[in-house]
């Protein structure tokens, strides 16, 4: 297909019919063009073909499909190599059923455990974000199927979702919420990106020129076309003009007539028009180049994947006294409804039509010495007396009783938020209740996001398996019977409390407003630097054996920010099982002129070994990995000084730390004024060699520390004395300095601020 020519050959009303779907799922067609439709659907864990036109939310009924663990689990693994193989599977039960478009991966960050689709999205950190994304879209698309990643930009709340602005200060932005979608594009490359429904600083994504143009495109050299969320376009005028191609669903045409009328009235360019539609028909002839309907699609082989990916994601969050894993043969009580009707997937958009679902009560057929109580009920939040007595009889019969629990459909949901972090009270009372008549209690929880653990003192093992697909259940008896050993690690901190949440004041937002009042300190940022008490800290997971950490060595003591810094260390495992550590590598900056987090995941590494192996793992750290967005430089700046290099376990436990010195090539414009003061204006070279003559005056004038150390007035210390000049403005020299009269501090100043001058001002 010769885009360029076809684009030529069509009317202004043709080529504004395909900036809108044709119908929910599907791109329009020019039959006189020879132009075909393509279809997309909604994954990103799973294929939710509709079978004919409804609505996204799922009215009709989806195809038979395989659900593989959910974003909040697949995070869990910190193992992209794993995504990467879902979206393999997931390219091909595209390729099988026709569909172009893969409408996923989601990559928002957890802000706050409210957020009602957070099950969806991977973690509170960018970097693990970006990591995970890129090769779940490296995956589906190496099967010659598009993705479109999502939902950009900011759309961290359910709540008013359509309508609300995420209101943040540039480094927040370009820190927080950009990488992780600008990771995914420059590596993933996605065919297409999904722009959000809601505003960012007071203006829709789908209208930003700023967002989808000069960063997406510009800045990140993203070359496919963008798609809006279903019904997110407001103004489609201006969204064609800001580089929003294709409407999704279908406008019945009113949409393109305004396109229509805008391009014969001025208000629009058609070279843009012609723009977005090149995109689309792009992307379009790409799938049809690579289509290959006859692709098997094993939906047994990928239950299969879909298990054993579970049990990869589940952490191991308590295990006292060696709880687990089970002893087989040994008795066991399961208890709880979810241990016979998983929870295994979240609602709305993303909602899989499972071609079977495998529970944890499926695994245990066959297996000796296991009983069965329901324990609660899924409807309500109140407990049941009598289900809670068998469920205490089942337990004081069996060794060990394992209580499956965790949160209800109802309670996390694409379209609204959580309000609270706390599991339906019938639950937490049959916890309570059980882990006194039997000590050796174990929990495994299912659940999208963080919740509260009031009995976890009274507990001896907790499993968090997050939701993990239509095979959970397979993969929860692997874990708990030690087929598999956990290596999970959370990608998200477990707060005590919902009042301890970085963004407990202002989540949600006033009206159509939201403040990111809590600027950088999202997750761990917030909690690591306030050093708060957590239940469970970012990063965290248990083992069935143990590993050691040994050797950490750094490429160069010292490096220039242009520079890569390597990174090796060694791991040994050190117990009786086989098992996978998650080396963790966080980055920290010694001193910053600029407020930033303690310290900061940069690199990740999942390794295996056998008891007794050692093996070396290697990192290459480049300027990213030490710098912060400058707003004064408008771009990512790397200020000199050394920075802590860390191997963790988590973000609380750094086993290993070694130290860099990183030298900064780029330099900060600095303009100073007469209200500038000395503190500031003594850290730039050239405003210390005009200044020093006079502060030393200053110092004399006001009877402070002179050269021999000792101060004219014992009432002035000397620290007193350096502290009232730090803080004392230029334009104090007129009162302090001598008589200095204010024309002669503008000619000091123009000669410190003049950037052709020798030493000119940079800091």
């Amino acid at each position: 297909m010769d885009v360029k020519y076809l684009v030529s050959q069509m009317t202004l009303e043709e080529k504004a019919s395909l900036l809108s779907g044709g119908d929910f799922w599907h791109t329009k067609a020019v039959q006189r063009l020879g132009i075909r439709p393509v279809m997309v659907s909604d994954g990103p864990h799973g294929l939710r073909k509709q079978r004919q036109e409804a609505d996204h939310l799922g009215v009709n009924e989806s195809i038979k499909a395989v659900c593989f663990p959910t974003a909040c689990a697949t995070a869990a693994s910190f193992d992209p190599a794993l995504t990467r193989e879902m979206g393999e599977a997931l390219g091909d039960a595209c390729q099988h059923e026709s569909v172009a478009v893969l409408l996923g991966p989601g990559v928002n960050i957890k802000r706050s455990p409210l957020c009602g689709r957070n099950f969806e999205y991977f973690s509170e950190d960018p970097f693990l974000a970006g990591e995970m994304a890129a090769s779940l879209i490296e995956g589906v698309q190496s099967r010659g199927i598009g993705t479109s990643l999502k939902h950009y930009l900011a759309n961290n709340q359910e709540h008013r979702r359509m309508s609300s602005s995420s209101d943040m200060d540039p480094r927040t932005l370009r820190e927080i919420y950009m990488p992780a979608f600008e990771k995914a594009v420059k590596r993933g490359k996605p065919w297409t990106v999904m722009c959000s429904y809601n505003r960012v600083n007071g203006e829709y994504v789908n209208e930003s020129r700023f967002l989808l143009t000069d960063v997406l495109r510009g800045e990140w050299g993203f070359d496919g076309y963008v798609m809006s969320d279903w019904g997110a376009v407001s103004d489609r005028v201006r969204g064609v003009h800001a580089g929003m191609d294709l409407e999704m669903p279908a406008s019945g045409g009113v949409n393109d007539r305004r396109v229509v009328e805008a391009v014969r009235s001025g208000a629009l360019d058609e070279r843009e028009v012609d723009l977005a539609v090149e995109r689309i028909l792009t992307v379009n002839e790409r799938y049809f180049q690579n289509a290959k309907p006859q692709t098997p699609w094993d939906m047994e082989k990928q239950h299969a994947q879909a298990r054993r990916m579970a049990a990869e994601c589940m952490v191991l969050l308590k295990n006292e006294d060696d709880a687990l894993p089970l002893t087989p043969g040994a008795s066991v009580a399961v208890i709880g409804a979810f241990a016979a009707t998983p929870r295994f997937q979240g609602g709305g958009s993303s909602h899989i039509n499972s071609f079977k679902v495998e529970s944890l009560l499926d695994a245990l057929q066959g297996v000796p010495n296991v009983t069965y109580a329901q324990g609660y009920t899924l409807e309500g939040d109140g407990h049941d007396e009598a289900l809670l007595e068998e469920a205490v009889r089942a337990a004081r019969a069996a060794q060990t009783a394992v209580i499956v629990a965790g949160l209800p459909d109802a309670y996390e949901s694409e379209g609204y938020d959580r309000t609270h972090l706390r599991m339906p009270e019938g639950q937490n009372e049959l916890i309570r209740r059980v882990s006194q008549a039997n000590p050796n209690t174990v929990v495994v929880l299912y659940n999208g996001s963080p919740v509260e653990m009031p009995w976890l003192g009274g507990v001896k093992a907790v499993v968090e398996a997050y939701l993990g697909g239509q095979a959970v259940g397979g993969a929860t008896r692997d874990i708990l019977w030690g087929d598999v050993n956990p290596c999970g690690r959370l990608p998200e901190t477990f707060p005590l409390r919902l009042e301890d949440t970085p963004c407990f004041l202002t989540y949600g937002g006033e009206g159509d407003h939201a403040p990111y009042s809590e600027g950088l300190f999202v997750g761990y940022r917030y909690y690591d630097k306030k050093r708060m008490e957590v239940l469970f800290p970012f990063g965290y997971g248990l083992s069935y054996t143990r590993f050691a950490y040994a050797n950490l060595r750094l490429s160069a003591a010292s490096i220039r920010d242009t520079d890569a810094l390597e990174v090796s260390v060694e791991v040994t495992n050190t117990g009786n099982r086989k098992g996978k550590e998650v080396v963790q590598l966080y980055v920290a900056d010694r001193e910053s002129s600029a407020l930033r987090p303690l310290r900061e995941l940069k690199g990740m590494a999942k390794v295996e070994l056998a008891p007794g192996e050692t093996r070396e793992v290697r990192f290459t750290l480049d300027h990213r990995a030490f710098a912060y967005w400058s707003e004064e430089l408008g771009d990512w700046y790397v200020e000199s000084g050394a920075f802590g290099i860390q191997i963790g376990r988590s973000s609380r436990d750094i086993a290993l730390e070694a130290e860099v010195e990183v030298t900064g090539t780029k330099t900060l414009p600095a303009h100073f004024t007469m209200n500038s003061i000395f503190i500031d204006l003594m850290k730039n070279e050239k405003a210390r060699m005009e200044l020093k003559p006079l502060i030393d005056a200053v110092a004399q004038t006001l009877g402070g520390p002179r050269e021999d150390g000792e101060a004219a007035q014992s009432a002035i210390t000397n620290d007193m004395m350096q502290a009232m000049i730090n803080y004392m403005p230029l334009r104090g020299l007129v009162n302090f300095g001598g008589g200095l009269s204010h024309e002669a501090l503008e000619d000091i100043l123009r000669r410190i601020n003049d950037p052709d001058a020798p030493g000119a001002c940079a800091r």
